[in-house]
Formats: C-alpha cells, structure tokens, sequence
C-alpha cells in the first residue's frame, strides 16, 4: 500500500532531521565532547528513527485495514505488519 504525498513527506522530514542528528553526534565525537552532551544527542536520534518507524507501519497498517482485499493483493499481511511494529 502506498503512502499518501502528505504521510511520505512527513516521513521524509522526520528521516532528514534524524541524519542532521547523526551528522552533528558525528561532530561531537570528533570535537571530543561530553559524554553526558553524546549520549543525549544518541537518545534524540534513537527516539526519531524508531518514532518514524512507528508512523510508517502504523499508517501502511491502517491502510491495510482500510482495504482488506487490495492489501492481501498486493502481498500485505497484516500480522506480519503487526510483528514488525512490535519489534520496534
């Protein structure tokens, strides 16, 4: 199932801030920052990308549920979605 333009482009966003935030761990690192300043930026960046994960199989999850028969022809299953979300 596709995404709406909207649902990709918020996904988009949410991805590209993520890499801003491992490009600027990245910095701290070679900067020889604090551990305490490294590990919180490690926390940000972890919290979006499992955030945007969360988003991404919860909306391909309601569009599934929204039409059954379409998802199931186009090799969706629901339950796998379902694990996939949880692992998360």
């Amino acid at each position: 199932m596709r995404l709406t333009d909207e649902e990709t482009a918020d996904l988009i966003t949410r991805l590209r801030r993520a890499e801003g935030q491992l490009r600027g761990i990245q910095r701290m690192l070679e900067e020889g920052r604090e551990c305490r300043e490294v590990a919180t930026q490690f926390a940000a960046v972890s919290k979006a990308v499992r955030g945007a994960g969360h988003t991404y199989l919860s909306r391909t999850m309601s569009h599934c549920l929204a039409d059954p028969d379409a998802a199931e022809s186009e090799g969706y299953d629901p339950a796998v979605l379902e694990r996939l979300f949880t692992s998360l």
